[in-house]
């Protein structure tokens, strides 16, 4: 530094004066005068140093490391984003293998659901049908033995008619009783 400050001074005043003062004259001579504002002049740049360029240089080192240290935290915090990024499509594609699970099993529950309730609604409808089954045989008996007995009934009473006409009280029960049969044998 000092030595940069020595090309300086004997570049821009002690060089320029000194061609001055070989012409004869000019704005600088060299006398003690010169000496005491070449003094100055570094006195000057000794405090400009000090005063000035020491913290300036503070600064623009304290802005380099402040800007650095920036740079690295945001390159932390990049990584950090890109990290729970990851772990956020992890946790999504998790979250959807779980909920196609969750789906299949609901959908093979529905479907034995209906295959549960299919079967009850043909157990039901097979009970129905054995029971309307039952309810017709049923009726079924009772209409032959009502149709027995109204068959009964007018076999007497046509029986009576005739034996009133022509016959004797023993035909008159063998052709009852024949009747009786037959009406048995046909149902």
């Amino acid at each position: 530094m000092r030595r940069l400050i020595g090309v300086v001074l004997f570049g821009f005043v002690l060089i320029p004066a000194a061609e001055a003062a070989s012409e004869g004259g000019g704005l600088i001579s060299l006398d003690t005068s010169l000496l005491v504002q070449a003094v100055n002049f570094l006195l000057l740049l000794v405090l400009l140093y000090k005063v000035a360029y020491r913290p300036l240089l503070a600064k623009i080192d304290e802005r380099a490391a402040t800007i650095k240290r920036q740079l690295e935290e945001a390159e932390q915090a990049r990584e950090e984003g890109r990290r729970t990024l990851a772990e956020y499509a992890a946790q999504l594609q998790a979250a959807q293998a779980e909920a196609r699970t969750v789906r299949e099993r609901a959908l093979r529950e529905a479907q034995g659901e209906q295959q549960k309730l299919v079967a009850a609604a043909k157990e039901e409808a097979a009970r129905l049908l054995d029971a309307a089954r039952a309810q017709i045989e049923q009726d079924v008996r009772r209409a032959r033995t009502q149709l027995r007995q109204e068959a009964g009934t007018l076999v007497v009473e046509v029986a009576e008619q005739l034996i009133k006409r022509a016959l004797r009280e023993d035909d008159h029960r063998r052709i009852v009783e024949d009747t009786i049969n037959r009406m048995e044998s046909r149902s």
